[in-house]
């Protein structure tokens, strides 16, 4: 908690003084709507519109099929994939713009173990945002491969993921911030760990890019994957990444050998060979539309300082976590947020009637999201949130319990999303 109570006038005045303030505008918002939810999908940069815009009216428009060599369409998914490679510590060439996370996390992983035949086990975590889990046992199927061959550390057995790693283990796959609780893994130490034990490392950064400073190439990091729709604003849907580290990007064999990946792929030869570097990563034709949406928000990103953001972030998250203590105590809220230094740029509270009241919320112009069973996730995207907007949200959430205002048979409704 601070020293004294928070107020109003108090994160006024960090708006005032704020250099991350003049993206807001660069961002469309509607109006009144306070939108805590960039951690699920990113807000909307003007130059994604604008440049979607032009794309169809113009280069689809009229260029047609032209439009692949006279804008470079072709080109998209390594120079996107280099843009996103400045934000996560990575060089040119070692990002690819393609697919889904959920695709590349199979590539990426069929890729590793094929670097490790003589072992058997990817470590990951019990509480991993399922989808990561479920890929690595499809991908044990059809590898024919028992499901045992995963071993899933437990957080709350086990505080430190190094002792699941042994001398068997021929991957060690994680998110760096958890999807419901917010909590960083330490990167560069659970990496080394899994080297020195002659394992490779895979990381999930759905929940870190764009949010905060990644540091990939100095943490020695082997793979990766990430969306394009949350902090990078790419848009719904939007083209996931990858990361594969330049000394290993020859030796690996994707396991999806589709013709974006051929070394020539207008050659339309019958025999596949792999194109050299992150591009024999791709599959199938890049998907133009969703992709000049990503690359464009990408340009906003990138003229952000990685470390203000981040102190902004912490600085948001803060003042909620104070003000949720200070103004709803006694409401039934507790949090999972872990502290600043080990905290992504998102805070979840728990509370026996969580969907409900988000529901609440999101009628009232505040906009979270729910996640199974109780709880209630806050996504702070310093590039478009106010600090008076943090004070405005938890003084609307008061106004809601206080008033039992989520009590409405609407509101305990579940929709298709969450």
């Amino acid at each position: 908690m601070t020293t004294k109570p928070l107020t109003r006038d108090i994160l006024a005045g960090r708006d005032a003084g704020d250099p991350l303030a003049r993206f807001g505008e660069r961002f469309e918002l509607p109006e009144g709507v306070i939108y805590l939810d960039g951690n699920s999908l990113g807000a909307l940069p003007r130059a994604a519109g604008e440049r979607l815009q032009t794309l169809v009216a113009d280069e689809w428009g009229h260029g047609l099929i032209r439009s692949w060599n006279l804008h470079d369409w072709i080109g998209l998914p390594q120079r996107a994939g280099d843009k996103i490679a400045r934000l996560i510590g990575a060089g040119p060439g070692e990002v690819v713009v393609a697919d889904s996370t959920s695709v590349n996390l199979f590539k990426l992983l069929a890729s590793a173990l094929a670097l490790r035949p003589g072992r058997s086990i990817i470590v990951t975590e019990a509480d991993n945002f399922p989808t990561d889990g479920y890929i690595i046992e499809g991908l044990l199927g059809v590898m024919g491969r028992p499901l045992d061959c995963i071993r899933y550390w437990d957080l709350a057995e086990a505080q430190d993921v190094i002792t699941a790693i042994d001398d068997d283990t021929a991957v060690v796959a994680l998110t760096h911030v958890n999807y419901k609780s917010g909590l960083i893994h330490d990167m560069e130490a659970i990496t080394n760990a899994a080297h020195e034990a002659g394992a490779l490392m895979l990381w999930d950064l759905c929940h870190s890019a764009g949010a905060m400073p990644v540091e990939l190439n100095a943490c020695g990091v082997d793979f990766a994957v990430g969306c394009g729709y949350k902090y990078l604003n790419g848009g719904p849907g939007a083209p996931a990444f990858l990361y594969v580290a330049e000394h290993l990007q020859n030796d690996i064999t994707p396991p999806l050998s589709g013709w974006m990946g051929h070394s020539a792929p207008f050659a339309f030869d019958r025999d596949y060979s792999p194109a050299s570097g992150i591009t024999r990563n791709l599959c199938g034709t890049p998907p133009v539309l969703s992709m000049v949406c990503l690359d464009a928000a990408l340009d906003v990103m990138l003229e952000a300082d990685m470390d203000e953001l981040r102190r902004k972030s912490l600085a948001l998250s803060d003042a909620f976590i104070d003000l949720v203590e200070q103004e709803c105590a006694d409401l039934g809220f507790e949090s999972l947020a872990p502290p600043s230094a080990q905290r992504g740029s998102q805070v979840s509270l728990t509370h026996q009637h969580a969907y409900p009241v988000m529901q609440a919320l999101i009628a009232h112009r505040v906009i979270g999201d729910f996640r199974t069973p109780n709880i209630m996730r806050f996504g702070f995207a310093p590039l478009y949130i106010r600090h008076v907007d943090i004070w405005d949200a938890v003084a609307i959430l008061k106004e809601i319990m206080q008033t039992r205002a989520w009590d409405k048979p609407k509101y305990h409704k579940r929709g298709k999303v969450t």
